[in-house]
């Protein structure tokens, strides 16, 4: 893809985003820039902007770096307070710099790891579908271009280069999920099944095309409700199809997203609202889904 220029490499110090921003700078020269952001969260979080600085300085890269207070909020893990702050620390360092895009390092082991942290979880087509390779958030283009290379590669180049890379000592850690997938459960992927980054891959191309066709019908089914979903219209819709729907609503208007069990909860509710009176109040994220007339609404 033809991305826009002047853009902005997520750089971490890492070994992945050391390579993406060494390629960067070489494809465009003149044209990136590296966002730093300091999360707080380690002891070694100074050193590891200095090594950025430093690195930064010998290629002629500008540096933005951005300090954050990451910790998490009641009900929300350390690692998506960690990841919803930086995001937004990137999208705001790029467009106070003028940049278009921000580039992200994540590679083909770190997408393999994503999918299956999301079969772990049971998730569904939007997580099925992983880590898409160019997203929009906050007003900002994100872009993934490693994707389709493994780590192996990655760690073999940059050494070869003889290149300095941070080496965060947080990734050894098996208390988090991500680390333990990584540590135990690739290598024995490796060993039984050594394509598993191209056919996981693949699985996760075709669940997020099929989210997108699910989208689409849930955006039209929505459309011809008025935007707000109604109670008559909802129950005319295969019980599948309503909750296709109402998923896309909560979302879309509402940046909200309800559990397996509040979806089935509010579906059972609208399949029995036969009469006037019949009340609906679901908790579903920060708020709450509650009949008015005959329409839903949600009430933060």
């Amino acid at each position: 893809m033809q991305l826009p220029l002047p853009l902005a490499v997520a750089y971490s110090g890492g070994a992945d985003s050391t390579v993406l921003l060494l390629a960067a700078a070489q494809r465009w020269p003149g044209q990136v820039h590296a966002i730093h952001v300091h999360h707080g969260l380690q002891e070694a979080a100074d050193a590891f902007e200095e090594h950025c600085r430093a690195v930064c300085e010998q290629f002629g890269v500008p540096l933005h770096v951005r300090r954050v207070s990451a910790r998490n909020a009641p009900g929300e893990s350390p690692e998506d307070a960690a990841r919803n702050a930086r995001y937004h620390a990137l999208a705001r360092a790029a467009r106070d710099a003028g940049l278009q895009a921000v580039l992200l390092g994540q590679h083909a082991d770190d997408q393999v790891e994503t999918l299956l942290l999301a079969l772990s979880r049971g998730a569904g087509l939007p997580g099925l579908a992983a880590m898409p390779p160019v997203f929009q958030r906050e007003g900002m283009v994100f872009v993934r271009p490693l994707l389709a290379l493994p780590g192996r590669a990655i760690r073999e180049w940059i050494a070869q280069q003889g290149i300095a890379a941070i080496d965060d000592p947080t990734n050894a850690d098996t208390s988090f999920t991500r680390n333990r997938i990584r540590h135990l459960l690739l290598p024995a992927l490796q060993e039984a099944f050594p394509q598993y980054r191209e056919t996981f891959a693949r699985s996760a191309r075709h669940a997020a095309q099929a989210q997108e066709l699910l989208e689409g019908v849930a955006a039209e089914d929505l459309a011809r409700m008025g935007g707000i979903p109604a109670i008559t219209a909802l129950q005319m819709l295969p019980r599948a199809r309503q909750g296709n729907v109402l998923r896309h609503w909560l979302r879309t208007a509402h940046a909200s997203s309800a559990s397996a069990a509040q979806l089935e909860e509010l579906l059972d509710q609208v399949a029995d609202c036969t009469t006037r009176g019949h009340r609906i109040r679901i908790k579903v994220g920060h708020g709450f889904v509650e009949r008015q007339g005959e329409r839903l609404h949600y009430v933060p």
